[in-house]
């Protein structure tokens, strides 16, 4: 079971314990404050957080390209932080030569969801393309079957220091490549090469089922480590990529500031808005409503960019008070947070502060 947070009110101090069952328990605290590495305003950390233990972890995001599916399905998602896209092609021979297509991109004009050129951003996998599940289609265990696909990897994490209250998360476009994915037993076998190489690259990927992914990088052509394992962590901090609502279609929009909920490990949240007369002091355990959670298991965007004002011309973004939310961890412990700033001291983006208790 998941460490839980205690902290001592005569001491303010945290203690870490464990349990033998995956039984709830009382536990009176009046929480803790953490301050997630995310980065600064260039954002290059993708930040993993568990809630029970007060741990967090932060991983570059230009460190992945992959992430493959260790379920009973054979899927496999691309890295939405760097704004990658992909095109399923015609051809199952990964030795043709292929060219670049600036149509397949991420926010490029009125890039269109249905072109399915990114993941689904609710996190769901499953779907049969046109922006609904997983852009690259799931793995069949017939090899002719699984086709070529055109992979724009995206962009470098940026160097370039915005102006204060802005980000800069773009760097370097980081290229091409063309990929191919199969079964390999209970794994996968990935083939990747440069767009006009007759010659490719091959590795297998083994399922970790105590993991949502096995992630691979193209770079370094091995997998590496990215998430926690899968029930030891409750919120990710990241540069996202999203679906917005514009000219009567969802296009593909790219998001800073973005927290996503471990939909796939079972964390469930829901948000609570101060005009309904619930204040974040007083909510405690008997406040909770089960049936609020519902949207959560179906979309890890519950917090996404709810908890922040972009700002606009004439003002800076900030972190919207009006609301809290409630976190219910795979162990069965329910959480209020509550976010209290998004800039440091210093107004520099990239540095969010949030507050939250356990429930009792």
């Amino acid at each position: 079971m998941k460490k839980l947070l205690f902290l001592s009110i005569a001491l303010l101090s945290l203690v870490s314990c464990s349990s033998d069952d995956d039984t709830p328990v009382e536990i009176p605290t009046v929480g803790a404050t953490i301050q997630p590495t995310v980065g600064g305003p260039n954002q290059p950390n993708q930040v993993y957080l568990d809630l029970s233990s007060t741990e967090s972890k932060a991983v570059n995001r230009e460190s992945w390209d992959f992430g493959f599916s260790t379920g009973s399905d054979f899927r496999v998602v691309i890295n939405g932080s760097l704004k990658m896209a992909v095109k399923k092609l015609a051809t199952s021979d990964i030795t043709l030569p292929q060219e670049s297509d600036t149509n397949v991109a991420v926010g490029a004009g009125t890039t269109a969801a249905s072109n399915g050129f990114v993941d689904n951003p609710t996190g769901i996998l499953a779907g049969a393309g046109a922006g609904i599940g997983t852009a690259i289609a799931e793995v069949s265990a017939t090899d002719a079957d699984n086709k070529v696909y055109l992979v724009n990897l995206g962009f470098k994490v940026s160097t370039t220091t915005p102006a204060v209250g802005s980000v800069s998360v773009d760097g370097d476009a980081r290229g091409w490549k063309k990929v191919r994915i199969l079964r390999s037993g209970n794994g996968y076998k990935i083939q990747y090469a440069d767009l006009t190489s007759a010659t490719f690259s091959e590795k297998t990927i083994s399922k970790d089922a105590a993991f949502n992914f096995s992630f691979f990088s193209l770079t370094s052509g091995n997998t590496v480590a990215v998430e926690p394992e899968k029930a030891k962590w409750d919120l990710n901090f990241t540069v996202f990529t999203n679906y917005l609502a514009s000219g009567g279609q969802d296009v593909t929009y790219g998001y800073s500031d973005f927290i996503t909920t471990n939909l796939k490990g079972g964390t469930q949240a829901y948000q609570v808005l101060v005009a309904d007369g619930v204040t974040y002091a007083d909510f405690t355990k008997a406040k909770v409503i089960e049936a609020n959670f519902t949207a959560s298991a179906t979309d890890q965007r519950i917090i996404g960019a709810n908890w922040r004002s972009g700002g606009g011309p004439t003002t800076l973004p900030s972190v919207r008070t009006d609301r809290f939310y409630i976190v219910k961890d795979v162990a069965g412990n329910y959480y209020k947070v509550k976010f209290l700033a998004m800039t440091n001291d210093t107004g520099l983006r990239g540095y969010p502060t949030l507050e939250y208790a356990i429930l009792n």
